[in-house]
């Protein structure tokens, strides 16, 4: 192809421009115009380049390095709370400061390279919590009932049919 084969960018964006400001559909204002005929001369700029979209979203959708702000061990060294890879500050639990940040632990253990079981709340903090609801009872009404019924099943009366003969 020659040079005057190859249309000029300016030109095709304008083109491409006027197309998209014609069609009945759509509805742009006087102030949107500029800046969606510099969108559309850098999209066919970087066409005519030979740059394609793909390499484009590539680049876009790598996520960036995360640096933690402490090592893991360093996170797990005390037992009354967790430091946060994010900022650095103790935590008795990591949950709700995640969710302050848009992530879940999924995505936190992800982020940091850390394991699976990596734990969202301080080894003390999930003790203390484990005895309160001990004391309270949590979790026993459940078993109770089980054992109700597992001691009144061999008592059950007939079910229906004809009584027994006397």
């Amino acid at each position: 192809m020659s040079d005057e084969d190859t249309p000029n960018a300016v030109e095709l964006a304008t083109e491409l421009t006027i197309a998209w400001l014609g069609n009945p559909n759509n509805r742009a204002s006087v102030d949107d115009v500029p800046a969606f005929l510099e969108k559309m001369h850098a999209t066919v700029t970087e066409l005519a380049q030979g740059t394609s979209a793909a390499q484009a979203t590539e680049d876009a959708a790598s996520q960036p390095e995360y640096t933690p702000a402490v090592g893991a061990r360093k996170s797990l060294a005390s037992k009354d709370h967790i430091i946060s890879m994010i900022d650095g500050k103790p935590y008795k639990t990591l949950r709700r400061h995640l969710s302050g940040h848009g992530l879940t632990p999924e995505q936190y253990r992800e982020r940091y390279n850390l394991k699976a079981d990596y734990p969202m709340v301080a080894e003390t903090y999930s003790a203390a919590r484990r005895e309160m609801a001990m004391k309270i009872g949590l979790g026993q009404k459940g078993r109770q009932a089980k054992a109700a019924a597992s001691a009144a099943a061999p008592t059950a009366k007939r079910g229906p049919g004809r009584p027994k003969k006397a």
